[in-house]
Parts: structure tokens; C-alpha cells; sequence
């Protein structure tokens, strides 16, 4: 019997739900693994600032596998040749960056989807299609069931904003706020009262569609809070590199302080 194949958290996105997430940084499959056991909805591979590529990306995937969380990976940059490798690896949801203009905007599209709705090379062998198992229904089904969300990180793009969502198949608008910041002036500095303006110009503008998915970082789940509040439709805000590095600095104080105590 051939399963048919479901990305059930982008239902639950496109159906109104607010989704966890967390970005896997370290290559470690062991890291991946535990990140996929502590309930997160979502996990997103940085193939863009990590050293990830197919080869150990595919390990990544396999320990997803069983978890719940939908594996999601931020490409290298708006490639039709990566992003290709990455979908073919496994990916259900595809993280474009720096996309800056409705051209762009529709080439990611495009990358992700097989004609007559793109241009993704076709295989059944590859691991997505289970190779070879279940090809008729990934094949088939996989242009509906991706997920793609183009990332907002530059003042053309953010002066392109409405033609961007007018783009057939952007499922939703990733806000970058580092790289955003960084290229209006403001260098990793998201909280400048300016560039929280813009931000929430920008919230407003993709919430008021009513049919686009809107996603961010934040430094913690308490951080995330806000921004669910504000109405995101996913919030990453775990890593398997930055929380444990903080997660660990904090105990190292607690201790220390207890050392220094006695």
C-alpha cells in the first residue's frame, strides 16, 4: 500500500495553528535527534550559515524520522540547483533567503515545484520519493505539499512586499530580522526603535492578506511569546548549537556562584 504523502504541518499552518520551531546548526544527527524528541513542530536545517549539504543533510532527515517534526530546510541561496538536492534529500518545507523581487520570488517558486508548475527535475529514485517506493504519490502530490516561505531581508524587498505575496505558490513571509537590520543601517540590531517600525509595518502588511504564513526568530520561547501574540504563524526559537551554548553558560554561573559561596 503506498502512503500517501502529507505535510501535516503545513495543514496545521494553512489551517490557523501557531507552530514551534527550531534551527539545526551542528551536523550531528545525535543533536538532531534529541532537538526532534523535545516536541517541536518543525525543524529547519540551516544549510545557508551551517556546513550542511546533501551528504549530511540525509542523516539529519533520518533522525526526524518518527519524531512529528516537519523537516524544513533553509537553502544555500535562491538555486534552482540546490534547492532541487535539498527537496530530493527529504525536505517538506523549503526557507529561501534574500529574496528581493516578484522575479525572485518566482524562481524559489519555481524550484520547488515540477512542471507545468516549475522547473524541479523529476526522479522517483531519489529518498523524498522513498526510492522509488512511493513515487507516484510524492511525485503527484509533492507541488501542493511543500512548503515555501521566502525570507524578507533588505529594503528592496521590504519596498516589494505586496508584489512579493502576489507571487502564485509563496505559502508565507519569513521577517530575517539580522539580516534586515544589518542592511537598513542598523548592524544585528533588530530593537532599534526605526527598525521595529518597519517590522511591524511588515506584520501588518502580510497579516492583513489573511492568506499568508508569517515566520521569525527569537532568542527564547519567552521572546517567541510576543511575537504569537502579534499573530506569527511559527516562531524558531531553539537551536541545537545556541541553546545548548546558553543552556550550559547558565549553569556553569549557577555553579560558580555556588563555588564562590562556600
Amino acid at each position: 500500500m503506498v502512503d500517501l504523502y502529507v505535510n501535516k504541518a503545513k495543514e496545521r499552518l494553512l489551517g490557523g495553528e501557531k507552530l514551534s520551531a527550531g534551527w539545526i546548526q551542528m551536523c550531528s544527527p545525535i543533536a538532531c535527534e534529541i532537538m526532534a524528541q523535545t516536541g517541536l513542530d518543525m525543524l529547519v536545517v540551516d544549510a545557508e550559515h551551517a556546513p550542511i549539504d546533501p551528504t549530511n543533510l540525509v542523516p539529519l532527515l533520518h533522525a526526524m524520522n518518527g519524531s512529528g517534526a516537519m523537516p524544513m530546510v533553509r537553502a544555500p541561496w535562491n538555486d534552482f540547483v540546490s534547492i532541487k538536492r535539498l527537496l530530493d534529500c527529504g525536505a517538506m518545507g523549503v526557507h529561501v533567503p534574500y529574496v528581493n523581487t516578484p522575479e525572485e520570488a518566482a524562481a524559489a517558486v519555481s524550484a520547488c515545484k515540477y512542471p507545468p508548475e516549475g522547473i524541479r527535475g523529476i526522479a522517483g529514485s531519489p529518498r523524498a520519493a522513498g526510492y522509488g517506493a512511493n513515487a507516484g504519490s510524492y511525485l503527484q502530490r509533492a507541488n501542493d505539499q511543500i512548503l515555501i516561505m521566502i525570507a524578507l531581508e533588505t529594503p528592496q524587498a521590504v519596498k516589494n512586499l505586496d508584489a512579493l505575496m502576489e507571487v502564485k505558490g509563496v505559502d508565507g513571509i519569513f521577517i530575517g530580522p539580522m539580516d534586515l537590520s544589518t542592511t537598513h543601517g542598523y548592524f544585528g540590531n533588530a530593537a532599534h526603535p526605526d527598525m521595529q517600525a518597519i517590522i511591524r509595518g511588515i506584520e501588518k502588511k502580510v497579516l492583513a492578506r489573511g492568506d499568508m504564513l508569517l515566520g521569525t526568530i527569537a532568542a527564547s520561547a519567552a521572546a517567541a511569546k510576543d511575537l504569537y501574540d502579534r499573530d506569527y504563524s511559527y516562531v524558531i526559537f531553539a537551536s541545537d548549537s545556541t541553546t545548548l551554548r546558553v543552556a550550559v553558560s547558565d549553569m556553569v554561573k549557577e555553579f560558580k556562584g555556588y563555588i564562590g559561596a562556600l
